[in-house]
């Protein structure tokens, strides 16, 4: 099958390539034989009704450097092609809202857009989790200050974040007698302008916050257990988390069952979901990583199951 391939990806030549997982995806795409196109950031367009990029032609190679060329820039329709990536990371603001509907522009014209763009819309990546509330530790999302605090006390141990954040980033851990909550509440919530997640402290992250890729509402029978190193608490890679690959667990199973059925109907054909303990605590759905750790721990090819979901997907539509 010969398939164009364009990406809407960071800037390439930041990537580390140990890490990245679209850089993976586009090795097993060229692999395949596929035509890639890099999309330069922020080029998104709508000409007459028409999604248009500015792309360059791509090659990679599984290389420390040197690992992509690009040809000339030139504006392109996507129907120039048969498959996009959207890969861009966090925060989903306006302009990666925007760029999501120009992305449904080239949806309904035919192309196949991965993450299905009004998934990307509709499934905050905090809120989301809470689609399945069975799977999850007791949560409260709320702009309001008193509702906060009276969560925290009842809990005892809570974390709080932000709706919009990554890596790890602005996410804070409070105990009970906590003499900064206030101000972590403040901050978080601009002032009581902005939603702010709490969520019962969970102690088996001390074992692992788990992510758990799945494939077109499939798992992946290995998981990324992310452990703290030190003092921090957090597990994420980005805030310095030590990787362990891990086969699921039974009640990785579960929690994979029950969300991934509705995460295919959506058009979510990569996600990564986090696990901590026994909970769901989110569901990545943007910019999902691991594929090279799990890749190179197990011995698996991730993106071959992802593309081999894509190529069913435009059989399925040709």
């Amino acid at each position: 099958m010969s398939i164009v391939c364009a990406v809407v990806m960071d800037p390439i030549n930041a990537i580390n390539t140990a890490k990245d997982s679209t850089f993976a995806m586009l090795l097993e795409a060229q692999r395949r034989g596929y035509t890639l196109y890099y999309i330069k950031p922020h080029s998104l367009s709508v000409r007459s009704g028409q999604a248009w990029a500015q792309m360059a032609s791509l090659k990679v190679a599984d290389s420390k450097e040197n690992w992509f060329q690009l040809g000339e820039f030139e504006a392109k329709a996507l129907t120039d092609t048969q498959v996009v990536l959207m890969r861009t990371d966090p925060p989903v603001d306006s302009h990666y809202l925007h760029d999501t509907i120009i992305l449904s522009l080239a949806q309904k014209a035919g192309v196949l857009v991965v993450n299905d763009p009004q998934g990307l819309r509709d499934l905050n990546e905090k809120l989301a989790a809470l689609l399945f509330p069975q799977c999850c530790p007791e949560t409260l999302v709320s702009r309001d200050k008193a509702q906060l605090k009276d969560f925290a006390e009842t809990h005892g141990e809570v974390v709080l974040k932000p709706l919009d954040g990554m890596g790890g980033r602005s996410i804070f851990r409070s105990k009970h007698g906590d003499p900064n909550l206030n101000v972590i509440i403040e901050t978080l919530t601009d002032g009581g302008r902005s939603l702010t997640m709490a969520q019962r402290y969970i102690p088996e992250i001390t074992q692992g916050d788990k992510r758990i890729l799945l494939i077109d509402g499939e798992p992946v029978p290995y998981c990324l257990a992310r452990i703290p190193q030190g003092t921090e608490f957090r597990g994420n890679l980005a805030a310095g988390g030590r990787g362990e690959g891990r086969p699921l667990s039974e009640r990785d199973h579960w929690i994979a069952s029950q969300v991934g059925p509705e995460l295919k109907r959506r058009g979510m054909i990569f996600v990564g979901l986090d696990v901590i303990g026994d909970y769901l605590t989110e569901v990545n759905v943007t910019s999902p990583t691991c594929i090279r750790e799990l890749d190179k721990q197990f011995g698996l090819n991730i993106a071959g199951q992802m593309f081999d979901a894509i190529e069913v997907r435009l059989e399925r539509h040709s």
